[in-house]
């Protein structure tokens, strides 16, 4: 088991938190795959891989805001 240090996670993103999210978000894409889809001979964990992904700047992503509950279409009351 590799261990990632807050740093490590931070380095390509805002912040620890945002890293740990972005990294969860990722191993759930990964988890959605077909097990035909995965590389043989992967047998790391996807939170694992994950993580490695995202240290090593092979995570593109970017943040979208998300509409409040009370902002609804215009027009609409």
């Amino acid at each position: 088991m590799r261990v990632f240090t807050p740093n490590e996670v931070a380095t390509g993103t805002e912040s620890k938190y945002l890293g740990v999210l972005v990294a969860a978000k990722y191993a759930r894409e990964l988890n959605s795959l077909p097990r035909d889809a995965m590389p043989l001979g992967e047998e790391k964990k996807l939170t694992t891989r994950s993580l490695e992904a995202l240290t090593s700047g092979q995570i593109e992503f970017r943040l979208v805001k998300r509409r409040r509950k009370d902002e609804g279409p215009i027009g609409r009351e």
